[in-house]
Order: C-alpha cells, then sequence, then structure tokens
C-alpha cells in the first residue's frame, strides 16, 4: 500500500489538472492550464498529492514565502480530495500533514484563500483553527 500523501515531483505535475479542472479551472484551456502549472512547479511551489493506493483523488498545492506580518509561511492553494473520498478524515489527516511537513521547512504560519462561494470548506477551516483575516480582492488586466 503507497503512502496517503505523497510530494508530487516538478516533472510529473501535470497529474493534478484533472482536479483542477473540478475546481473551476474549466474556463482556462487545458493547454494554457499545463503550461501554468509547469511553471509553478519551477517557483516556489510543491504539491501534495493524496492517494489511494497508486490513484490519485486529491491535491494541495503549496506556495512558500515570507511574509512582513508572519515570517516564514505557507500558503495552501487548490485544495481539493474528490468527492468519492470525502468525509472519511483525509482532510483532518492532510491538514496535519501539512502543519507538520511546513514546519520541518521553516513555516510558521499556513495560509489559505477560498472561494467565497464555497460554503463547506470555510466551515472546515474554521473548525482547523484558520480565522478570516481580510478579503482576497483580484483584477484581470490582461489584454482581451
Amino acid at each position: 500500500m503507497s503512502e496517503l500523501f505523497r510530494i508530487i515531483p516538478a516533472s510529473e505535475i501535470d497529474c493534478i489538472i484533472p482536479l483542477l479542472r473540478i475546481l473551476g479551472e474549466e474556463k482556462v484551456s487545458e493547454e494554457l492550464l499545463k503550461e501554468r502549472v509547469q511553471e509553478m512547479a519551477q517557483q516556489n511551489y510543491e504539491c501534495v498529492g493524496i492517494y489511494d493506493e497508486d490513484m490519485l483523488i486529491g491535491c494541495c498545492g503549496l506556495w512558500y514565502q515570507t511574509r512582513h506580518y508572519a515570517g516564514r509561511s505557507v500558503e495552501m492553494d487548490h485544495v481539493i480530495v474528490l468527492e468519492s473520498h470525502r468525509n472519511k478524515g483525509i482532510g483532518k489527516r492532510l491538514m496535519e500533514y501539512v502543519y507538520e511537513y511546513a514546519e520541518k521547512r521553516g513555516g510558521a504560519w499556513v495560509e489559505l484563500n477560498t472561494y467565497v462561494h464555497n460554503f463547506p470548506s470555510h466551515k472546515f477551516y474554521y473548525n482547523h483553527g484558520f480565522a478570516a483575516k481580510g478579503y482576497h480582492f483580484v483584477k484581470d488586466i490582461s489584454k482581451k
């Protein structure tokens, strides 16, 4: 039996693309999504794969940075577990894994963003000790 959580090597990062599409990235073409994910893998980014045996059932991106208000931190990104594998304690175990992994890398804070309409995730993160500290604003400045 394989480990539940493994860091996905940069050379295999494309395996998360079907999961990203579930999160609502269908507006981005498959080609562009692949290009972006491969670029991310060359930056201060890692991705935790969540596995049932050898089947990828979820993922959690980790961005590493130093924040003036927090010091070294990790920002969780695109956290997803396939619906068929939810409510089995995997999310709780993922959070424990991320805290321990981030701490080993010198992190003092774990941060994340979640879509405003994703109420189940809000409840999950509140239940795991996260506090809403602000709003994440975005503006598309690309030329159409």
